[in-house]
């Protein structure tokens, strides 16, 4: 590796960004809050001293630009928002890590061969009003205005006014297309956030892409009534109806490879103990990555919910809350991460793992801007909890290979000029 990275000074400073916006219940960085802007504050304090631009867009995504020889540039970040009582790596690993490769490339004697630009999308979680991705989908024109700006968040604030106490409009988002300008590509880095990579004993992973996503809100609607004078034959249970339709969603996932089926959140009405409930709304989640399974579950979904309905005598209502087709990745970025892989880790061969959750670097290939992310090993498999961890050795190799991958790409990005 040419590149002078120093994995260790990223873990100091994620475990810094930990200590600042963490409680006892895991890290607090909502989008759109007071201790995301002091996040974003504190990761100001970490350019000083770089010979960089640094400026807002119109959506509120952040860009370091470090200017080089070629105006082409490569594109590296993540985010560093995080969902309530989340974990200390999820996105802010791929942020600072994307900042080291930056300094590594303004120590090279000669400055950077070409322009690096290190970006923090906006909202990627999605954690306060339920619209993942906003800031790269602002970047990527696939924005969807109408239909975000009236979102509320559980104490009944608006996206559009969230967005206002942080001095950003919600009309002036298409203006931040113009970033695309000169972007060659867009690296990423994250954990894994599953168990698949800890079952094979490995650290890293070449991704794919990232799955498609099915997102709805089902409402059953049945009779509200008495709970100790209705007989169980006569009753009209809304609940009773969402819950045998949890359970079919549930093995319609287990009998489609790769796929997975989420009823996240159930609301009954009137809500009382003494009540047959009479409405239940509940979400459901559904994904994969090729893009016919998905729409193929889809449908069993929508016919299991049909069916249920009428046998419990209720009625169904859906409601699309969101929906992104799967993004495969660009295949010979995908191969030089590989090759990053390999030279960190001195393995013959590497892995490649399709993504369930969705990340900024989806939207970003959507703009049609060649785009791959690596993974690195999560413990257990978990994350968006508190106890999301990564061995240091691993998060180590991690940096290391992300480096090298932006090593391969900005030669790649060169030859190809």
């Amino acid at each position: 590796m040419l590149l002078p990275i120093d994995p260790q000074r990223t873990i100091r400073e994620l475990k810094e960004l930990r200590a600042l916006t963490s409680d006892q219940d895991g890290a607090q960085r909502v989008a759109w809050t007071p201790m995301w802007l002091q996040a974003r504050d504190w990761f100001t304090s970490k350019l000083a001293g770089l010979p960089i631009e640094d400026h807002y867009d119109a959506a509120g995504n952040r860009w370091i630009t470090l200017r080089g020889k070629s105006e082409k540039a490569l594109l590296l970040g993540s985010h560093i928002d995080s969902v309530p009582n989340g974990g200390w790596l999820d996105g802010a690993l791929g942020l600072m890590a994307a900042l080291e490769t930056l300094r590594a490339f303004a120590a090279l004697p000669d400055g950077p061969p070409l322009t690096i630009r290190v970006v923090d999308f906006a909202d990627e979680e999605g954690a306060r009003f339920g619209r993942s991705v906003l800031g790269s989908s602002a970047f990527a024109g696939t924005h969807s205005i109408t239909q975000d700006r009236i979102k509320r968040d559980k104490d009944g604030i608006t996206m559009e006014a969230a967005l206002q106490t942080c001095g950003i409009n919600i009309e002036r988002f298409p203006e931040a297309e113009r970033e695309r300008t000169n972007a060659a590509a867009y690296l990423e880095l994250h954990i894994e956030q599953g168990p698949i990579l800890e079952r094979m004993g490995l650290p890293l992973a070449a991704v794919l892409g990232t799955k498609g996503v099915e997102r709805h809100k089902i409402t059953f609607m049945g009779q509200e009534a008495h709970a100790g004078s209705t007989p169980m034959s006569a009753r009209r249970d809304a609940f009773a109806a969402a819950a045998r339709f949890a359970l079919a969603v549930r093995d319609i996932a287990r009998r489609t490879p790769e796929a997975v089926c989420t009823t996240g959140s159930v609301k009954t009405y009137p809500g009382i103990a003494t009540a047959i409930a009479g409405r239940c709304e509940m979400t459901l989640d559904q994904r994969h990555l090729n893009a016919a399974v998905l729409a193929g579950i889809h449908q069993q979904a929508r016919d299991a919910s049909t069916d249920i309905a009428t046998d419990e005598g209720c009625t169904v209502e859906w409601d699309r809350i969101w929906n992104i087709e799967p993004v495969p990745f660009h295949p010979h970025l995908i191969d030089l991460c590989g090759e990053a892989i390999r030279d960190v880790t001195a393995a013959a061969t590497f892995e490649r793992l399709p993504s369930g959750p969705l990340h900024d670097a989806a939207e970003v290939s959507r703009a049609g801007i060649p785009a791959v992310m690596l993974f690195v090993q999560s413990l257990g498999g978990i994350s968006h909890n508190k106890i999301e961890d990564t061995r240091e050795e691993h998060l180590e190799l991690a940096i290391q290979a992300y480096a090298a991958l932006a090593e391969k790409t900005a030669a790649w990005i060169l030859l190809d000029a």
